[in-house]
């Protein structure tokens, strides 16, 4: 039997930074939305046992991906982390209240928390981290498999 799952959002090279662990990190969130868009049934029983299942685990997901990115901006100096950092704030501030709404049985449903998701992944992915993307791909240096390795002395020159 065919997979009858859809994509909500394809990984694409213009999502990649360079950066083998931020790139796995984004596209375990474009997974991770695209799991929840497809437990999208219409039976709202059955999508908040998904959600109630599923929604501290993606919490957690996205916190340890913004400590990576975050890590990563301080080690390099990147000058845009403060900024960045309060995106990162504002869209856990927004997760949050998506939450106690859904929760309360609010007027937002899996679909549209997952829309939510992927629409702040995508412009945050194409907007706020391609500023750290350029400056990663400034000071890092080039594998000859062609990736990104920030090594210390990347970081020294930083």
């Amino acid at each position: 039997m065919a997979n009858m799952e859809k994509e909500m959002i394809s990984w694409t090279n213009k999502l990649s930074c360079g950066v083998k662990i931020i790139d796995d990190q984004h596209k375990g969130l474009v997974n991770l939305v695209n799991e929840m868009f497809n437990h999208v049934t219409g039976n709202i029983q059955q999508e908040r046992d998904y959600f109630n299942r599923v929604i501290q685990e993606a919490v957690n997901y996205v916190k340890i991906h913004f400590a990576t990115e975050e890590k990563l901006m301080i080690a390099t100096k990147f000058p845009g982390y403060p900024d960045h950092k309060k995106e990162h704030e504002s869209f856990i501030l927004a997760v949050v209240n998506n939450i106690k709404e859904y929760e309360a049985g609010g007027r937002i449903t899996l679909s549209k928390f997952s829309r939510f998701l992927k629409d702040w992944i995508l412009s945050h992915i194409a907007m706020q981290d391609k500023r750290y993307f350029e400056y990663f791909n400034k000071i890092a240096t080039r594998k000859a498999d062609g990736k990104l390795s920030i090594t210390s002395d990347d970081v020294k020159n930083g």
